[in-house]
């Protein structure tokens, strides 16, 4: 086994690094007289703006991917309890969270290529500290837990005052699990339908617009939100209101945007792509990938010494290109391509003006799309 411990997760860590220092070494000296390896992981990346704890989130979860992936390990377990879980579906109901949001911590997850386990969801705080107390083993108490300015502490305290209606760790755990089993109802719902409705092309996603309109609501959404990721790939989903306006801007003929994709509807079909002005300016060498997504290689040594460059196709791009109207294809996805150029002539791009000597594949391919979980 390996331990790391991560001097990032509250603010006692940023104020006070002799503290944090002290807390590191005490478990440096536990897993010593355990036998376990151990590494310490320092954060010394916040500014001093924005919200603390959410920065410290993210860091602890960088700092242990690079640290993981550097030890090959399969997964990494964290300590989260029945009352983390609790304490974040009673924040989530107060953002007026859906089913994915009320499912709130999964026990297995991936994140940044990370596999993220929680082995104690089902255990309480108290067993946990009499368990440790059992065995004269010290715990810390984050002295940021009693700070009312930060979300999760006043969901602490509010739960604490609830268990009169009912609403408790127990409870709140319960809902979790019940959503999270119709999150998976519906995931697998989702699935079916992007298996039988949306179809790839040319990295847009292209939707059967009648078998669209027949599914339910939800399905309808997750479907979009699925088809979005996937060109954009989103961290978080898009926020509802920006998925709501695309799905209802896709029944015209007039083309919308929003997070990062432009819609459009064409006859039978609805068209989901990039949004070319996000593009507009991303520039990079033949070695890299594109917009994080497309990548192009050449079939001869020769070709790749000279002076390119990978760049949107554009309007200026697309008027080089003679046949791109009997590829009957959006001229909104088109712009979003990526062209290869010298100077200011386009070699090729992969659909628009194909060439012999070089090949355009994406990242994300149709496994990506049709075969990862939802």
């Amino acid at each position: 086994y390996e331990i790391a411990s991560c001097l990032v997760g509250s603010e006692m860590c940023i104020r006070d690094s002799s503290g944090s220092a002290r807390e590191a070494e005490s478990v440096k000296d536990l897993c010593k007289t355990c036998g376990i390896n151990h590494q310490t992981l320092r954060w010394e990346g916040w500014d001093g703006t924005g919200n603390l704890q959410n920065a410290a989130r993210d860091a602890r979860y960088a700092l242990m991917g690079v640290w993981a992936k550097s030890l090959r390990l399969d997964a990494v377990a964290l300590g989260h309890t029945a009352e983390d879980q609790a304490e974040t579906v009673l924040m989530r109901l107060g953002r007026r969270a859906g089913v994915d949001g009320l499912s709130a911590m999964a026990r297995q997850s991936e994140r940044g290529g990370t596999v993220w386990l929680r082995p104690l969801l089902d255990q309480r705080r108290g067993t946990l500290q009499d368990y440790l107390a059992a065995r004269s083993i010290e715990w810390v108490s984050d002295s940021s837990n009693e700070e009312l300015r930060f979300d999760r502490v006043r969901a602490r305290k509010a739960l604490s005052m609830l268990g009169n209606l009912g609403i408790d760790v127990p409870a709140l755990s319960a809902v979790a699990q019940n959503m999270a089993d119709a999150r998976a109802a519906l995931r697998h719902a989702t699935q079916a339908a992007v298996r039988d409705s949306a179809r790839l092309v040319q990295g847009g996603v292209a939707i059967d617009a009648a078998k669209f309109a027949m599914y339910p609501r939800e399905i309808r959404r997750r479907l979009w939100i699925h088809a979005l990721g996937w060109i954009a790939e989103h961290r978080y989903p898009p926020r509802r209101a920006t998925v709501d306006s695309l799905m209802e801007a896709a029944k015209t003929e007039k083309q919308s945007v929003g997070a990062g994709c432009a819609v459009i509807k064409r006859r039978d079909t609805i068209w989901l792509f990039r949004e070319s002005e996000r593009v507009r300016d991303t520039v990079c060498d033949i070695n890299a990938a594109w917009d994080g997504r497309w990548h192009v290689t050449s079939n001869h040594e020769r070709e790749v010494n000279g002076p390119y460059e990978i760049r949107a196709l554009g309007d200026k791009g697309l008027k080089q290109c003679d046949k791109w109207r009997s590829l009957d294809l959006p001229r909104g996805l088109l712009l979003g391509h990526p062209a290869l150029w010298h100077g200011d002539t386009v070699i090729s791009s992969p659909c628009a003006k194909p060439h012999q000597n070089w090949r355009w594949t994406l990242k994300r391919d149709e496994k990506a799309f049709y075969d990862t979980p939802l």
